[in-house]
């Protein structure tokens, strides 16, 4: 499963149901845990590409977050059942932006949008090129 194309499916809903430990006091979605769930989404988006994270890591190619940012709309509460969307912006030689949408399943309602940049390394940290079988047709 090493290899893939994420030009066919540039976008990827999973969807997630709030756990009761990621719950602040005021029982709404810690804002840490957002970042859990974009990194799913992205996990799985690759995943549908044909490529598995693991593979990628065992052949020395490693992604990084080298920025993020998230607008939180509404708050998320114990039990919901979120549906997160997870699109591949832009893609260039060495990075890969992703937008995130998170709604809750149930109404629609928009809980967070966030969008992240990826850089590409090898094992020492050191940029390198995206492999051909993930950049496919994309290019920024």
């Amino acid at each position: 499963m090493a290899s893939g194309n994420l030009s066919a499916p540039a976008t990827c809903d999973i969807d997630i149901r709030v756990r009761y430990a990621e719950v602040d006091a005021m029982g709404a979605l810690h804002h840490s845990r957002y970042w859990v769930y974009f990194e799913m989404g992205r996990t799985e988006l690759l995943r549908h590409g044909g490529v598995a994270y693991r593979d990628l890591e065992s052949t020395g190619v490693f992604f990084v977050v080298a920025r993020c940012g998230a607008k939180f709309q509404a708050p998320a509460r114990y039990d919901d059942l979120l549906t997160l969307t997870t699109s591949v912006a832009s893609m260039g030689q060495v990075k890969i932006d992703h937008a995130y949408q998170l709604r809750r399943k149930s109404d629609g309602m928009l809980i967070a949008t966030a969008e992240t940049t990826l850089a590409c390394v090898d094992k020492s940290g050191q940029v390198i090129q995206i492999p051909d079988s993930i950049r496919g047709g994309h290019s920024a």
